[in-house]
């Protein structure tokens, strides 16, 4: 027999998948029409492994019948039947002496899209005499976990169940590149074994050097129907593609502290975590749809000898197995353990100092995007600190602030989020629902802003404006334009000068806004202008503004309630738009807004019918200067 460079574990009867295979074998269940093996065979055939050997051994004939020489399918097809069932280590004891030296292996339960030629070559590269396809997983409690080293060499295997929720989550995922060297002595003829969970620790234990491959590519086992349903459903939906590497990941890259788990100052151990509500949903949605989950967080608390390294990782893994209960997962942390300021009892001296990794400088970010292919252009930063912001805006991501945790209320940087929303989950609906419908509502606005130099966007308080605005910004910047928003909050009279009741209008210093902008209109030059910047939490503005150049060829965008009540503002306008949603989602909007400020019921149930006197029929009266209407996203 010739020497085969893949084994693929084929001998399963799937007893779970019986209603879906009738009588044939559990690899031979249907993936969209085409057998799960069939689907393995060609990507072996795609990655140049072309010698595969079945092992085989439940209603065998059906795959013989099927795949024949594998000819057919451009490979070299040979059959090792195993006629008593002795576990996975059993059947590839049988079959060792056809296989080469180097051999991938591979579970004939597991659709996988994996780039088996570049995890094959790490195997050489390491000089490991096995390597272990390892992820992190939505089930870690049920699945069999490694422990690795700072180099990925496996330290100890944990099969499940696991009562300590402390363990990493990085889960075997039934792919192996073995050395048939390093497998002498440690299979048996006669008594049934695990190949994870008896083989590999006994490898351990004779001191054979086992490597932990950590890959987001896709790879999930198909053994219940529920699964396999959701395969289907993943790979009808592209996410083995959006994670396989071909091209660059889109990421969402979370803070953990006040974002992911309620604020603690100098959390420094497991027992003070507690997950925000609907943070797992949120990371779960991330996972389901192909995008990358990170974590970028500053943990000072290790400069100053609050926490050491270790504690900092018992931490983390806490966290991953609190997800993992509730079936989210991260697929990466990068933490920065340093801190700029020194003289303080109990410090780390090497850790104090100045790095390129603590937010909102990009170290984090840029490791991130190198280690995993991430595109930059296709990402997100969510944070509740204008850290965490500057972060995100410096390494060219999208940003959300939250407002959980510090609120954006730290003050450490100029308050200048893409976008604001109440929490991690309302981010992530954001991200993968409501920016998508927006930016297809907003694509014909984009074309028709290409040639106008200023565009209003107006309606009624907590309608979306912002979020349109910006929306449309990054539609006309992917069309090679430069875009600015400036918003009308930035022109609100001070708090004591806007008595409610008093109108819309009397609110907003909109006569400066329009002669601000009036010059701009037609200008061959850079103008240069400062713009504060609005404080919804203190109704106030902050201290600092921005300072805004915008150029002769630039889009100019204002969004704010009376922007099309403003006959000035109108006129400049080259394109209008009103933006409309169902009154009880903004006024539910509005109530919460209100109540995050701290107003009491009563006040928040005067203040809405003050809002409405004021302003429903003048801008409603104004919708009819608009030259596009945009319907808000809402969750409801």
């Amino acid at each position: 027999m010739t020497s085969f460079e893949v084994a693929i574990l084929a001998g399963g009867a799937g007893s779970r998948l019986k209603s879906r295979t009738g009588p044939w074998p559990k690899p031979m269940v249907p993936i969209l029409g085409t057998p799960l093996l069939e689907h393995q065979i060609a990507l072996c055939r795609r990655h140049g492994f072309l010698k595969i050997l079945l092992l085989v051994h439940h209603a065998h004939e059906h795959i013989r019948a099927y795949f024949g020489d594998g000819s057919a399918y451009g490979v070299s097809l040979a059959y090792a039947l195993e006629t008593t069932p002795r576990g996975t280590a059993g059947a590839l004891h049988d079959a060792l002496p056809h296989l080469l030296d180097t051999f991938l292996v591979l579970y004939g339960d597991t659709y996988l899209d994996v780039n088996l030629r570049r995890m094959w070559d790490a195997h050489l590269k390491q000089k490991a005499d096995g390597t272990l396809f390892v992820h992190p997983n939505d089930h870690p409690h049920d699945s069999d976990l490694v422990e690795l080293d700072d180099q990925n060499v496996v330290t100890a295997l944990y099969p499940y169940p696991h009562r300590d929720e402390c363990r990493d989550n990085l889960a075997t995922a039934a792919l192996f590149v073995m050395q048939r060297s390093g497998l002498d002595g440690m299979t048996s003829r006669d008594t049934p074994a695990d190949l994870v969970r008896n083989v590999c620790p006994t490898m351990l234990r004779a001191g054979r050097r086992l490597y932990g491959y950590v890959s987001p590519e896709y790879i999930k086992d198909v053994g219940t129907p529920e699964r396999l349903d959701q395969v289907e459903h993943d790979v009808t939906a592209g996410v083995p593609e959006r994670l396989s590497g071909r091209g660059l990941r889109a990421a969402v890259f979370l803070d953990r502290d006040g974002t992911l788990n309620r604020e603690v100052h100098h959390l420094n151990a497991p027992e003070q975590l507690e997950l925000l509500d609907g943070a797992a949903d949120a990371v779960r949605r991330i996972n389901r749809t192909g995008r990358l989950a990170i974590v970028v967080t500053n943990q000072p608390a290790v400069a100053r000898g609050n926490l050491t390294p270790a504690g900092l990782e018992h931490i983390h893994r806490k966290l991953k197995g609190m997800l993992g209960r509730q079936g989210a997962y991260l697929d990466a942390i990068f933490a920065c353990p340093h801190h700029p300021d020194s003289g303080f009892p109990g410090e780390v001296r090497e850790l104090k100092m100045e790095c390129d990794c603590r937010k909102p400088r990009t170290g984090l970010i840029d490791a991130a995007c190198r280690d995993l292919a991430i595109d930059r252009g296709t990402s997100w930063m969510v944070g509740d600190t204008t850290s965490d912001i500057e972060a995100g805006r410096r390494a060219g991501l999208r940003t959300i602030l939250v407002r959980t945790g510090h609120a954006g209320q730290d003050g450490k940087f100029l308050f200048r989020p893409d976008y604001v929303v109440s929490d991690l989950e309302a981010a992530i609906a954001w991200i993968l629902d409501g920016h998508p419908q927006i930016s297809r509502q907003t694509a014909p606005i984009a074309v028709a802003a290409l040639d106008s130099r200023v565009v209003l966007i107006g309606g009624l308080a907590r309608s979306g404006k912002s979020f349109v605005a910006q929306v449309l910004k990054e539609s006309v910047q992917a069309f090679g334009r430069t875009a600015h928003v400036l918003s009308l909050d930035s022109w609100l009279k001070p708090q004591g000068e806007r008595a409610e009741g008093k109108g819309v209008m009397a609110r907003f210093d909109v006569d400066r806004l329009a002669t601000t902008i009036s010059p701009l209109v037609g200008s061959a030059r850079f103008h240069s202008i400062e713009v504060p910047i609005y404080d919804r939490g203190r109704r106030s503005m902050y201290d600092r503004s921005a300072q805004v150049a915008i150029g002769p060829d630039d889009l100019i965008i204002v969004e704010g309630v009376p922007a099309l009540a403003h006959s000035d503002l109108v006129r400049l306008a080259d394109v209008r738009v009103h933006v409309e949603m169902p009154e009880p989602e903004r006024i539910g909007r509005l109530r919460a807004d209100y109540r995050w400020r701290g107003e009491s019921d009563a006040a928040v149930d005067a203040l809405i019918a003050s809002r409405a006197a004021d302003e429903s029929e003048p801008i409603q009266n104004a919708r009819a200067n608009a030259d596009f209407t945009v319907m808000a996203w809402t969750t409801a």
